[in-house]
């Protein structure tokens, strides 16, 4: 992302922000969950910027920085809404920000994926009623995927897109625009072959109506194959559909191969996410939204970028 042009990033937490220090020396890291006092020297020393999410971090870091010769550089959360973290609007009139870089002013919307509610408009009125308190401010940033297709007036100078990179969009029209890029494989551990009246897994969810070829893959609830997906998910395999038969395990799931048993071998790998069953399908299936699902894919499952 960098090589193409990204220049800001934002990580919820220190960890995570200097884990991508070590790879992109000159970006812009921006730590949304903000640092602890114990942290701030750290944080400098990395070139890191740490967004305030309370007046009680801005008096302490103001009060830091009163006698130094260099201004720590911060990004203050307004709360123009959304009542998660941030500063409210009503209490930024007395604020004292003399020893303090501010370098980027953000908030967060509550719907942006609603493009007809109302609240965002509200809430863009009071982040922008805020700007006063912060002229020096050289950024500003409201919103993030699906805040794009709320017009230009939202926009600011930084997007902070998130799921949408990832071909993620839960909006019909943002659907058009954005095509999935995920895959999910999974390799093939075992074979079997099963009787009629052969239960599968935990707790017997599933028994067999017939003699049946089952594979077993590698990855389970541990990797982010949510359990909801037992008894009902779909694995894929050159163009083919596999249903997933029993309880979802924490290393392993189970797929009935029946109908295709002569083209699946131990080995290979098969598909649990792509560009035809993407996280936007998985999520329904799990009565959830695509953040979860891809989120929820752990740190085991090896990543391969292009």
């Amino acid at each position: 992302m960098y090589s193409i042009g990204c220049k800001h990033f934002f990580v919820a937490t220190i960890e995570e922000a200097l884990n991508l220090r070590k790879k992109y020396k000159k970006s812009n890291v921006y730590i949304l969950n903000g640092v602890d006092e114990s942290q701030i020297k750290l944080t400098q020393q990395k070139n890191l910027i740490p967004i305030i999410n309370s007046l009680d971090q801005l008096k302490i870091l103001n009060r830091k920085f009163k006698n130094s010769k260099h201004k720590i550089k911060i990004g203050i959360h307004i709360d123009s809404g959304i009542n998660r973290l941030g500063i409210k609007t009503n209490n930024l009139k007395n604020i004292n920000i003399d020893n303090l870089n501010i370098y980027l002013l953000l908030s967060h919307l509550a719907s942006s994926d609603e493009k007809n509610n109302k609240y965002n408009n509200f809430q863009n009125k009071n982040f922008f009623n805020t700007f006063k308190y912060f002229k020096s401010a050289k950024y500003k940033s409201l919103v993030n995927s699906m805040g794009v297709i709320l017009g230009e007036k939202f926009h600011y100078d930084i997007i902070r897109p998130g799921i949408s990179l990832y071909g993620g969009h839960y909006n019909t029209k943002l659907k058009k625009i954005i095509k999935p890029v995920i895959k999910l494989k999974a390799r093939v551990l075992q074979i079997k072959n099963l009787e009629k009246n052969e239960y599968i897994g935990y707790n017997q969810t599933y028994k067999t109506v017939k003699s049946t070829t089952i594979a077993i893959l590698g990855i389970g609830y541990a990797d982010g194959i949510s359990r909801k997906l037992s008894n009902k998910g779909k694995v894929f395999y050159k163009k083919k559909k596999f249903n997933i038969i029993g309880r979802v395990s924490m290393d392993s799931t189970t797929i009935d191969i029946t109908k295709y048993k002569t083209i699946i071998k131990k080995g290979i790998y098969m598909e649990l996410i792509n560009h035809k069953y993407d996280i936007e399908k998985m999520a329904k299936e799990c009565g959830t939204i695509s953040n979860e699902i891809l989120t929820s894919i752990s740190n085991r499952v090896k990543r391969n970028y292009i």
